[in-house]
């Protein structure tokens, strides 16, 4: 395994794609950009909403600019589907604004990998929708979400 192998890699069995999921979701609920952008090839291509970033130093700089107005965020990550070198998931996110407003943010991301299992495509799709404060559903110390809380699918998203 050479430094830039991020296990696990492809072909996916359903096993390791899931691990791989709950590996992205854990290193996104970090809200570290030069962490997460890690987990991508230095040449990435990403879709996000409506924005497109190229290579980890554009990744880097959307992911801070996310986090410097997403605050408090917390993500679920679920498995869709999966073949060979490419992983769906679905997910939703909470987060809250600066005036104290609550969101949850539902998307789609179909993701390519590398034989090192870095991700060289990301596309995503994400609708956001205000919430009141007590329609929160996310309420673990902020990073990694703990074993037994429950999945998007327990939850009902």
């Amino acid at each position: 395994m050479t430094e830039a192998t991020r296990p696990p890699v492809p072909p996916f069995t359903r096993e390791s794609a899931i691990e791989k999921v709950r590996l992205a979701e854990d290193a996104w609920n970090t809200r570290d950009p030069r962490k997460v952008s890690l987990g991508y090839t230095v040449d990435s291509r990403w879709r996000n909403r409506s924005e497109f970033a190229t290579g980890r130093d554009e990744i880097v700089a959307l992911l801070t600019r996310k986090w410097n107005t997403e605050l408090d965020y917390r993500l679920i990550k679920e498995l869709w589907a999966h073949d060979g070198n490419r992983i769906a998931v679905r997910f939703a996110y909470e987060h809250r604004d600066d005036a104290g407003n609550w969101y949850r943010s539902y998307g789609n991301e179909n993701w390519e990998f590398d034989e090192h299992g870095l991700m060289h495509t990301r596309h995503a799709s994400i609708n956001t929708l205000p919430i009141a404060e007590s329609e929160r559903a996310y309420f673990w110390p902020l990073g990694r979400r703990p074993d037994d809380h429950p999945g998007l699918s327990d939850l009902g998203f």
